[in-house]
């Protein structure tokens, strides 16, 4: 594949509690100086699940510039192990079973990108009109599909979609699955929640991720996912590669605090 001698990143990013629930459990983080973007979610049915989305995020935004793409995956696992730990330990504080949050988070360095993730948030490529999932959910009804117990069609809507099998916090060690690719001018790249999948399929999420604008992507997925109802919390960050003739302007959302937590506009549970 012919890469850009150089790209540069635009990027946009929303969260929102959604329709129902009264408090949102989801942090979003864009630090695209960095190369870095994540999506936490709080474990829904748990303790402090906000609290546990917040950790991670701020974990992964105390993270200075990088030398090289090794040592930014290296330093991601490194503040993601350290916050497994804390989570843990303020469990056994507040005499909770457990305080816990999944974790995708895109990584970029020159023409490279790895995502990391745990739990059900979600990482897509969406490349000359085409989506493509990078990761795979660890749930239970996935394990499910892989075992060959259930099929695709059927793992929608089971009883068992809302069990996921790895998280920040729940286990002594946390297992990170990772999968690198090389980036082109033109490629984007969704984080979300499961807030947004669970009410938009792949052809509707494409339709959005075709528009120009990132950031008119990243509101029109939300809005979308708001539209249909959103019984869950809503997040969603957009990476987009352009070629260095393509940046006229600087790209930078105001919306997003400097600590990369929720949105202003966005994370207020009296929204709901």
């Amino acid at each position: 594949m012919k890469q850009a001698v150089s790209l540069h990143w635009d990027s946009a990013s929303r969260t929102h509690v959604g329709t129902v629930r009264k408090l949102n459990e989801d942090s979003v983080l864009e630090r695209p100086d960095r190369g870095l973007w994540a999506v936490a979610d709080g474990m829904g049915g748990h303790a402090a699940g906000d609290f546990a989305s917040a950790a991670v995020v701020n974990a992964l935004n105390s993270i200075t510039a990088p030398a090289s793409l090794g040592a930014l995956v290296g330093d991601v696992r490194q503040q993601l192990q350290a916050v497994n730990h804390a989570l843990s330990e303020e469990a056994r504080r507040r005499g909770q079973e457990l305080i816990g949050s999944t974790v995708v988070v895109l990584l970029l360095f020159g023409a490279h990108a790895v995502v990391l993730w745990a739990g059900d948030s979600r990482a897509y490529l969406y490349r000359e009109g085409e989506l493509k999932a990078l990761t795979r959910d660890h749930s239970q009804v996935e394990e499910f599909v892989s075992l060959g117990l259930i099929t695709r069609a059927q793992a929608e809507g089971h009883p068992a979609s809302n069990i996921i099998t790895r998280a920040v916090g729940v286990a002594g060690q946390l297992e990170l699955d990772s999968e690198m690719f090389e980036i082109a001018a033109g490629d984007t790249v969704l984080l979300c929640s499961d807030g947004l999948y669970r009410e938009l399929d792949n052809g509707e999420i494409s339709t959005c991720l075709a528009m120009d604008d990132c950031q008119q992507a990243c509101d029109a997925l939300l809005e979308k996912a708001l539209a249909r109802g959103a019984r869950d919390n809503v997040s969603v960050v957009l990476a987009r590669a352009l070629h260095e003739e393509q940046v006229t302007r600087t790209h930078y959302n105001p919306s997003v605090t400097p600590a990369g937590g929720h949105t202003a506009r966005d994370d207020d549970p009296t929204t709901c």
